[in-house]
């Protein structure tokens, strides 16, 4: 089977005829990455290092010796680089609006010309109608955040002098009923196909008991586990991807029942580093008892125990079929720490609640 090439990546055999697979960026150690390209395994080690190392190449980076001084080509490397985007942007953000700037500067007037061979200041209203033009309401909204952040950039930079994006609004799109709600019989249904002492049922029990997303959720472990001596509880406390943002407030959840007997049940873990075996922090680990390198890995894996534990997918009101997934078991958990606690939905969902966060 041929092997896959990616950027970074040098596959070798060594000396002994074993197939090596060595991660080499400038300016950072080589790193040996495990298994075989193309594989979960390989794959999630290899996302992680890239985004350790700054992230992928952008089509913008690549032709970046090629761009004309002063075209939205230049203006899109120069933003890319710049830290209003490599340190105002989430990582998340950063990936998803990457590949977006990619396609604007290829897009095409009717003539045939870029629009990366354009000036910014060239540009109109029409031209962003154009490039929007036969996408979901969810891809115009997506697409407007970009153009808007780019041209925010370029007048700070002078390349332009108004936002050509004023007024344009996205479409207004279809209400969704959104991720399929957990209820008692699937969680009963998932909780007996998998048994206590594995990662699968502790992932279950950790979302439903705090009601954090899959970002969060992955990456939460014994450093945020406390012990409240006034309530004789213990306590996870952590600060919400979403706030760091914005309000920096952390949130604070008392462990449940069903969650502590799922981590009572967890055997002592440990991971090889080099010579040393040091303890894994975070609560849910992969098949090789590393910590997840994403939130989309972690919830991949979550959709195969979905899967394991015979969750069928459901056809909706609005004839779409959904599957139950780990947001939608955030829904759950919401309702279920509102009616324990008598406490409104609001201060759950926004952390910067003074019921639910510390500074």
């Amino acid at each position: 089977m041929a092997e896959i090439k990616l950027d970074y990546v040098n596959s070798f055999t060594d000396a002994r005829g074993k197939r090596r697979h060595q991660f080499r960026r400038k300016g950072h150690k080589r790193v040996t990455i495990k298994g075989r390209p193309g594989s979960p395994e390989f794959m999630d080690h290899y996302h992680a290092l890239l985004e350790q190392t700054g992230g992928p190449l952008s089509v913008a980076e690549i032709g970046a010796s090629r761009t004309k001084a002063g075209t939205i080509d230049a203006l899109i490397v120069q933003y890319s680089k710049h830290d209003d985007f490599k340190m105002g942007l989430a990582k998340a953000t950063q990936t998803m609006r990457r590949p977006i700037l990619d396609r604007f500067r290829d897009f095409k007037t009717p003539s045939g010309r870029r629009y990366g061979d354009n000036r910014l200041a060239t540009m109109g209203k029409p031209s962003i109608k154009a490039v929007l033009e036969g996408k979901t309401s969810a891809a115009q909204g997506n697409w407007l955040k970009t153009i808007r952040g780019l041209i925010a950039f370029g007048i700070s930079q002078g390349e332009c002098s108004v936002d050509i994006t004023a007024g344009i609004k996205k479409l207004r799109g279809v209400k969704s009923s959104g991720h399929m709600t957990w209820k008692p019989p699937q969680v009963a249904q998932y909780r007996e196909r998998h048994a206590l002492g594995t990662t699968a049922p502790l992932a279950l029990e950790l979302m439903l008991n705090i009601a954090a997303r899959r970002a969060d959720a992955h990456k939460i472990g014994r450093p945020h586990l406390s012990f409240n001596a006034d309530n004789q509880v213990n306590v996870l406390t952590w600060r919400p991807q979403k706030t760091v943002r914005t309000t920096g407030k952390s949130l604070s959840i008392p462990v449940l029942p069903f969650l502590q007997e799922a981590l009572d049940a967890m055997p002592k873990s440990t991971r090889q580093n080099g010579d040393l075996k040091e303890a894994v922090l975070t609560f849910l680990t992969n098949d090789y008892g590393k910590p997840f390198a994403s939130a989309a890995a972690f919830g991949n894996k979550f959709a195969d125990w979905c899967v394991a534990a015979g969750l069928e997918p459901v056809r909706c009101d609005d004839g779409e079929v959904r599957n139950f997934r780990a947001h939608g078991l955030r829904k759950a958990a919401l309702y279920t720490l509102w009616k324990l606690g008598g406490t409104p939905l609001s201060s759950l969902t926004r952390p910067r609640s003074s019921w639910s966060c510390t500074s």
